[in-house]
């Protein structure tokens, strides 16, 4: 209802204008949308690949489908993580949701 009304006071000013008035509001949702949404996930998503660019072998990390694991190499990508002794296995580096610092247990966390 209240749309129907701006657009009827838009035409009774003019096409140029209405339009002129109706930019402005979009324009502003979009900023404000970049500014609470977007620039801060562009933001998070730089600090993960800069963690995961400088992951080395025997650091711990926990992984996008809940596994833990050491790495025991590195390689372009993807790492080799050692998950339990003598067993090996190859993941790629994107799958790397966080690195545990030494002696931290592991607790589930709250989704955000």
């Amino acid at each position: 209802m209240m749309t129907t009304s701006f657009l009827a006071q838009a035409a009774q000013q003019g096409g140029a204008a209405g339009i002129g008035g109706m930019l402005f509001p979009m324009i502003l949702v979009f900023a404000l949308f970049y500014v609470m949404l977007i620039r801060p996930q562009q933001r998070k998503e730089k600090e993960r690949l800069s963690m995961i660019a400088e992951l080395r072998a025997g650091q711990r990390v926990i992984f996008a489908g809940g596994l833990i694991g050491t790495i025991t190499e590195a390689r372009e990508t993807t790492f080799m993580i050692e998950v339990s002794p003598k067993v090996t296995i190859e993941v790629a580096r994107g799958a790397v949701s966080r690195v545990l610092k030494e002696g931290e247990a592991v607790t589930q966390e709250e989704p955000r």
